[in-house]
């Protein structure tokens, strides 16, 4: 079954964000001759991957790295250049927990609430080979906003910066935490099954704690959300995104190519 839904120009801005309020992002492809068009598309859609007057399959490993986000993909993409370090062993410190009282989880989800929204733009673009006539280009985006859970806070605070640095609101909830964006006090794990607001949580302890961080973020509805243990987390701050454009179906109408929208 094919389903065929109709819209007026003026109206895309609404389209692309009832299909970004889908949760899904693996594909999307869209035939244009309108530069503006496609600007205006593959800036706001939150897919891996958008292919632009051409089909939606064979992506080829080096020019079109593959894999989604949200519901539709977890890591780096497939033949990208972060995807082999994903299969290396990651640079772990452990940290024993700090004793302190709970924060309390509706101070947690109101610090949650009031975060700054993650930056929209790229951090980074690169040009990658390709056919003559076909303009690849890998993105990348912040991942979201971060819970930094330490377990200390100087943990936590080195969490908090490096989230920052790559466009990603964070919040701090560990024991003696003060300031904007911190909640002082050790977070229950089990809490991690109830919080709404957050993309990635990145927690450096020991294995029984993070087997049980790991197990409340797995039985959680919807996208799944990674757990940072790496030390060097800039790329687990990020996503990837990759637009093919089949530059060959431009010519054609000079009067639709001097169209903005």
């Amino acid at each position: 079954m094919l389903h065929v839904a109709t819209f007026e120009a003026h109206e895309i801005d609404q389209a692309v964000a009832a299909i970004n309020k889908k949760g899904y992002g693996l594909t999307f492809g869209l035939h244009t001759r309108i530069d503006g068009r496609v600007e205006q598309m593959t800036s706001q859609l939150k897919v891996g991957n958008l292919y632009i007057n051409r089909n939606q399959i064979g992506a080829i490993v080096g020019s079109q790295p593959f894999g989604g986000e949200g519901l539709s993909g977890t890591g780096p993409k497939a033949g990208g250049p972060n995807y082999v370090r994903r299969f290396t062993k990651d640079h772990c410190e452990t940290h024993p927990i700090e004793p302190g009282p709970v924060a309390p989880m509706k101070i947690v989800q109101e610090a949650l609430d009031n975060l700054a929204e993650p930056r929209q733009s790229p951090l980074a673009t690169r040009n990658l080979p390709g056919p003559t006539g076909e303009s690849n280009r890998l993105s990348l985006f912040p991942r979201g906003k971060i819970l930094c859970l330490g377990p200390t806070l100087d943990t936590a605070g080195k969490q908090a910066d490096m989230a920052g640095e790559n466009g990603c609101p964070a919040l701090i909830v560990t024991p003696g935490a003060t300031g904007e964006n911190s909640v002082s006090g050790f977070l229950p794990r089990e809490n991690l099954l109830y919080l709404k607001g957050f993309d990635a949580v990145a927690l450096w302890s020991g294995p029984e704690d993070l087997r049980e961080a790991r197990k409340f973020l797995s039985q959680r509805d919807g996208a799944l959300i990674p757990l940072i243990t790496d030390t060097e987390m800039k790329d687990r701050c990020t996503l990837e995104r990759h637009v093919c454009i089949d530059t060959t179906a431009a010519g054609g109408n000079a009067t639709l190519l001097a169209q903005t929208g």
